[in-house]
């Protein structure tokens, strides 16, 4: 039903493919428009409307060990480095 389409990034102006699976996939979610963006672009773009955190320095309540968080810790709340949090999970 579908077949490979090439088209050409708005960003970088590079060819690439929207694949029949591509394309079924935007006609199960309803989208009507085809992509305007390569892959890479669409990723750059993406990450660059996020913005950057702001990270805050802790000592882990486990380990002792430094890390940073993405956001400010209550001094009334224990505060664990990534890996002790997940054994906490």
């Amino acid at each position: 039903m579908y077949e490979d389409k090439k088209l050409v990034c708005k960003d970088c102006g590079e060819e690439f493919i929207f694949s029949a699976g591509e394309q079924e996939f935007y006609a199960e979610k309803g989208f009507e428009n085809d992509p305007i963006r390569c892959k890479d672009c669409r990723v750059k773009r993406k990450n660059s409307m996020r913005g950057a955190r702001e990270m805050y320095e802790i000592t882990c309540a486990d380990c002792g060990k430094l890390d940073k968080i993405p956001f400010l810790p209550k001094n009334d709340r224990p505060v664990y480095c990534s890996e002790c949090f997940e054994a906490h999970k």
